[in-house]
């Protein structure tokens, strides 16, 4: 998966269609990501001892990584996803501008 935590993404398909955010959590084996502030649904809970309220919360939901694309600084667009490989390090590269991700 080539979406990890912290980055900032542009939503491609779905409800939230065009919007950018920023991933707060990647769930590689699922190749879903959680992103701040989009796909929030209200969730009833129960009270379980002291420590959680009962009530209604909001709960973000996870999109799946083939709806989203990461955002590029260079050219101010959604970026495909290339490797390079720089000082003995691999380092992720937008593949139309070849700025560092």
């Amino acid at each position: 998966m080539k979406i990890r935590k912290g980055d900032d993404v542009l939503v491609l398909a779905g409800k939230f269609r065009g919007e950018r955010a920023k991933v707060e959590e990647a769930f590689p084996a699922t190749n879903k990501v959680i992103l701040d502030g989009l796909n929030v649904a209200k969730r009833a809970t129960k009270q379980t001892g002291a420590t959680m309220q009962a009530g209604i919360i909001d709960k973000l939901m996870p999109l799946h990584v083939s709806n989203v694309a990461l955002w590029c600084t260079g050219h101010k667009g959604p970026a495909k996803v290339g490797y390079r490989e720089a000082d003995g390090v691999k380092i992720r590269v937008c593949r139309k501008c070849g700025e560092a991700l």
